[in-house]
């Protein structure tokens, strides 16, 4: 089941276009990462999926209805941590907790404080005495207190230290595990590693890939290195899966495109002393769409 579907979502401002024909896909009880670089139309698309904008062209839907008729049905189930957090200054966390309870009309004080215990947060402090990592876990509590069957989170990371981070990703993949939905952009790449089951990158509002992580890190690539047993072995011609080929006497660095076992079945043929093969470089990988769109 899809809980998030775009079909060619356009968002225009004026002369300035948010997104362009964006058609995503979001399934049930996945980790869903959106990438890309600032400007590229992330918190557009994110903005029009809560019904805060509307749409110029194409449709979007949650739940399977359409965001903008049917926003309010939707955020019943939806929620949100923003990249601009913003709190009124002289609220408490429980104050906090409390209010978005009256507006969303449910309990959300049991699980809102199990999450404030779990992630360290003291909801007597007010707002102006917190640090902008403490608002950020009051943003994450409150999005999270009502158990939101989709979350939608933009950099939740930020201003998180790594235990804070260790703790929100295993409550984000155990939402996933049971059937919950998070939808989050991030610029954190090595988080997009660590959690995402699926992958789309834009680009000045266009979508440039979207797959699933699996598939990011087979088209990723491996760095291998490669210490010749002497000057003969090191003349060798490297075979064309080889590329981005660096020597210094009688080390080779070299890019590895396409699958290990081929580069394996390569080198137990040649003579050399030691040998070692990186892991899938996916920040190259997706700087090279940030910066190119894809292409070659």
């Amino acid at each position: 089941m899809s809980i998030i579907q775009t079909q060619k979502l356009t968002r225009t401002y004026g002369r300035h276009r948010g997104v362009q024909a964006l058609s995503l896909d979001v399934p049930q009880g996945s980790v869903y990462g959106f990438l890309g670089p600032n400007g590229a139309g992330k918190t557009t698309t994110i903005r029009v999926l809560l019904g805060f904008l509307r749409p110029s062209g194409g449709a979007a839907n949650v739940f399977g209805k359409d965001c903008w008729r049917h926003g309010y049905q939707i955020k019943q189930d939806v929620g949100y941590l923003p990249g601009d957090l913003r709190l009124y200054h002289w609220m408490t966390g429980l104050a906090a907790l409390k209010w978005v309870g009256q507006v969303r009309r449910c309990d959300v004080m049991t699980h809102g404080r199990e999450l404030s215990e779990e992630f360290g947060l003291d909801l007597s402090r007010r707002v102006r005495e917190m640090s902008r990592g403490t608002r950020q876990k009051l943003g994450l509590v409150l999005a999270m207190a009502h158990k939101p069957k989709l979350l939608i989170l933009d950099e939740p990371t930020a201003s998180l230290d790594p235990v804070m981070q260790q703790k929100l990703h295993g409550r984000l993949r155990d939402m996933a595990d049971n059937g919950d939905t998070v939808f989050f952009s991030s610029h954190t790449l090595s988080e997009v590693d660590r959690l995402c089951d699926r992958v789309a990158i834009v680009r000045e509002g266009e979508l440039v890939t979207e797959q699933p992580l699996e598939a990011l890190r087979a088209s990723a690539g491996h760095r291998v290195m490669i210490r010749w047993r002497d000057e003969i072995a090191a003349g060798i011609e490297p075979p064309e899966f080889l590329n981005n080929i660096h020597r210094d006497g009688l080390t080779l660095t070299a890019d590895l495109d396409g699958p290990v076992q081929r580069f394996v079945s390569w080198i137990q043929g040649q003579r050399f002393d030691d040998l070692s093969i990186g892991p899938p470089d996916l920040e190259a990988l997706f700087h090279h769409f940030y910066e190119n769109g894809g292409g070659s």
